[in-house]
Order: C-alpha cells, then sequence, then structure tokens
C-alpha cells in the first residue's frame, strides 16, 4: 500500500486531470454504474466524523473525515481525515491520501467543472466570496478553466482577504488578484461569481438588474437552512444546473426557492446528464447557476486518477500493513 501527502496528491495529477476525472464521475452518476450509500455522520458535542464509502466499476473505497469547527481558534484544520482506495477485485487497501487536501482540491475541481460548462468562453473577470481554504481551489480551477485576468475578492473578515490575495498572486502569475470592500463592487465588476462560504443569510446584493448575464458558481450551502444566493437571482436565471439530484433538498440555495415557487424543480438540470448526452447551451449574455453539493463519488473517481497516477510516476510513501 502506498501512503500520498498532501504534496504527492497535487504532484500525482493536472488541474485539468483533476477536473476530467470529476467530469468522469458525472457521466458514472448519469449512468447510475456505481453504489453509493448515504454517508454515516456520527456527532459528539462538537465533533463530528463522517464515513463516506462509494463503489464504481474501476475500484472503491472509503473517505473519513473529521470536523472540529473549534479547530480554527487554534489554528488548526477545521476537516481532518484519510482516504482509502481498495481494489476492486481483491478488497485489499492499495492506497492511503490526505483527506483533507483531496476534499478540497477535488471540490475546487467540481467548480471548475462548473464554469467549463455554464460560462462564456470569452469571460475575464472572476469574483469570490468567502476566501477560506476552499476558496483559493476555486480560484485555481477557474483560472486554469477560463482565461481569468482579474479576480476580485471579497471576505466580511478583510484581514483574510488580503491573506488569500497574497497566497493566489504566488500562483497566478498574469493573474491580478484585487481585495475589494463590499460584495456589491464585487458584483458589478466580475462577470463569474463564486460563493464559497457557510452562510445562512444571502451573499450577494438582491440587485436583480446587477445579477443579470452574470455566472454565478455556488458551493457553499449544504444544509436546507443555509443560503449564499439571493431570491431576485431567480428572477433573472435562465439555466439552472446542479452537481446531484439531492442538492435540491439538500442545500437552501435551492430546497427554498423550489418550496417558495420561485422556480421549478424540474426545470433544473443535472450536470451528469448535461455532460453524458453533449446538451449545448448559448451561455452568452444569459445568466447561469451552477450549485454544487458534493458526493462521495467525486472522491472515489478522483482518488482512484490520483492513484494511477502516483504509481505510474513513481510518487508516495511505501507502507506495510
Amino acid at each position: 500500500m502506498i501512503y500520498l501527502n498532501k504534496e504527492d496528491i497535487l504532484k500525482s495529477i493536472t488541474l485539468d486531470e483533476f477536473m476530467d476525472a470529476v467530469e468522469e464521475a458525472y457521466k458514472i452518476y448519469a449512468d447510475k454504474s456505481f453504489n453509493m450509500p448515504d454517508r454515516i455522520q456520527v456527532e459528539n458535542d462538537d465533533l463530528t466524523t463522517l464515513y463516506m464509502p462509494c463503489f464504481t466499476k474501476k475500484a472503491f473505497g472509503t473517505k473519513i473525515l473529521t470536523v472540529a469547527p473549534n479547530n480554527a481558534k487554534i489554528n488548526k484544520p477545521v476537516i481532518d481525515g484519510v482516504m482509502l482506495v481498495n481494489d476492486i477485485e481483491t478488497g485489499e487497501m492499495v492506497c492511503m491520501m490526505d483527506g483533507k487536501t483531496l476534499t478540497a482540491a477535488r471540490t475546487g475541481a467540481v467548480g471548475g467543472v462548473g464554469v467549463r460548462y455554464t460560462t462564456s468562453e470569452d469571460v475575464k473577470t472572476l469574483g469570490l466570496i468567502g476566501t477560506g481554504v476552499q476558496g483559493f481551489y476555486q480560484v485555481l480551477y477557474a483560472c486554469k478553466a477560463r482565461n481569468i485576468k482579474t479576480v476580485y475578492l471579497y471576505n466580511r473578515t478583510k484581514e483574510k482577504a488580503i491573506k488569500l490575495q497574497e497566497e493566489l498572486k504566488k500562483e497566478l502569475e498574469n493573474v491580478d488578484v484585487i481585495v475589494v470592500n463590499s460584495s456589491l463592487e464585487l458584483l458589478k465588476n466580475s462577470e463569474v461569481i463564486i460563493t464559497a462560504t457557510t452562510s445562512y443569510q444571502p451573499v450577494i446584493d438582491n440587485q436583480k438588474e446587477l445579477l443579470k448575464g452574470k455566472h454565478i458558481i455556488a458551493i457553499g450551502s449544504y444544509k436546507p437552512d443555509m443560503r449564499e444566493l439571493p431570491d431576485a437571482l431567480f428572477e433573472v436565471v435562465d439555466k439552472v444546473i446542479v452537481d446531484t439530484d439531492f442538492a435540491k433538498e439538500e442545500s437552501g440555495d435551492l430546497y427554498l426557492p423550489i418550496k417558495n415557487n420561485l422556480i421549478k424543480s424540474e426545470d433544473i438540470e443535472n450536470m451528469g446528464d448535461f455532460i453524458r448526452d453533449n446538451k449545448e447551451f448559448d451561455v452568452n449574455n444569459k445568466t447561469t447557476l451552477y450549485k454544487s453539493v458534493g458526493m462521495g463519488l467525486f472522491d472515489m473517481v478522483v482518488a482512484n486518477k490520483i492513484y494511477k497516477k502516483a504509481i505510474e510516476k513513481g510518487i508516495g510513501q511505501n507502507i506495510n500493513l
């Protein structure tokens, strides 16, 4: 068995290969050729542990995460854990990798695929609301998917936005990274807007005219009472695409608009069907929303690709159990 740490994971496959693996997972999801039970969640006081097994035709495995919200106060990761990859024929454990890096990178890749399919090819400006760890990866993948020239950052705590600005400048040599003072300023200047917060109230201004023609990539909301998106968006949106069908119930960004008759459930498309069926949609001058809540299938397909590439390249530490 091999172990892959953060550096190993990021060296094993490219950003484009991460996104290609996510697209493969979407096709598997559309064809229903997988076995993925509901994730097991166990809570104990302020700690939560999550177990996410998944089988595909090529491999199976389990991601095990811990969520410790109080870690933010002591400058430790809120999310930690491992991803286990097993041989589909023998069941043997062949790889263990850092779970927090896999989660962050593949979620960024999911956002990047959203940018690939729901934005105009000539977009040049990107806005990010929420400048945590996930925001870093969302910007990297968005800039890989499109030729972004300017990135605007907004966070309620400006110091966090400035910190991310410094990190992104090291990675994106030909991109201007600008910290703005309000979400309204970001909305006015950005063609593509990514939300990556844990907010329970909309973080984008409720201004219908300013939302027209924008491409929204919503990543943060994963509970029915969490919302990042304003009601006005659903008055002007031309296309809504989700990563999983249960996003309509799991995320308040869709659950509440459906409940309040702002949008019909049947008008929301699944990205897996969209990619598998090679559907075309002219996004020019259109308003689009791509909403992701994530699933274990993404982790499994991406992790298996990372493992295969790491073996080819001789990356990782051999472990004898």
